[in-house]
């Protein structure tokens, strides 16, 4: 059975991700995180509180180079207290396209994401971005890989690497979910992924866990 669902292009020249994974030193990530996205959505929304909780999005990324540059880093020492500033090397990507579909609420995050409350980035607060969406439909069963950001038991069969991910972030920002992802960096992977469903383009469309903040007090975590 297909289903009606919003596909939101998303662009920007510049995009980086800092994997928190690491400490004290500048890693980057190949993709952005399924937090930093529920985030810019949340944006859009005017905050988590006009989010639905269970709300959830398939998304796909593709950046068409990478460069290094120098970014002045502020680190912390172990009272907490800020050390003297420190030149560090920073990964970013360029020429970014981020797809994501939605397949509930589609006219309400259409009018959301026509007028955003909040200007919408991707990554760091100065990497604005530019968004495009239009209704499409999806044929059920599985897709090819291509760009897809897959949920590790999604992508078990496929290609690519297997990622460590924040999914979500608490409110108090003491919290995080992490999961496994599977993602392509070249985005021409051919290999099927097991995906609810699959865009016009054969793209899987896979479903991730819910990035709401308000999942930690369900849960008690």
């Amino acid at each position: 059975m297909t289903v009606q669902a919003l596909r939101v292009t998303v662009c920007a020249p510049v995009a980086s991700f800092r994997n928190p994974l690491f400490a004290g030193v500048q890693v980057a990530l190949p993709c952005p995180p399924p937090a930093t996205v529920g985030g810019m959505l949340a944006a859009a929304a005017g905050g988590w509180q006009a989010v639905h909780p269970g709300t959830r999005f398939a998304m796909a990324f593709h950046a068409r180079g990478t460069g290094v540059d120098l970014e002045t880093y502020h680190p912390l020492d172990a009272t907490g207290k800020k050390a003297e500033r420190t030149p560090r090397n920073r990964e970013f990507l360029t020429d970014v396209t981020l797809t994501l579909w939605l397949v509930e609420d589609v006219d309400l995050w259409w009018r959301r994401l026509r007028r955003p409350v909040w200007p919408l980035r991707l990554g760091r607060s100065q990497d604005l971005v530019s968004v495009q969406a239009r209704r499409v439909t999806l044929r059920p069963g599985p897709g090819r890989q291509g760009g897809a950001v897959l949920p590790e038991d999604v992508g078990s069969a496929a290609g690519g690497r297997l990622l460590r991910l924040p999914t979500a972030v608490s409110f108090d920002r003491q919290r995080t979910r992490w999961d496994g992802y599977r993602f392509d960096v070249s985005g021409r992977s051919d290999a099927e992924a097991e995906s609810e469903w699959a865009d016009e383009d054969g793209t899987a469309v896979a479903l991730l866990p819910s990035t709401h903040p308000g999942q930690f007090a369900e849960v008690g975590a």
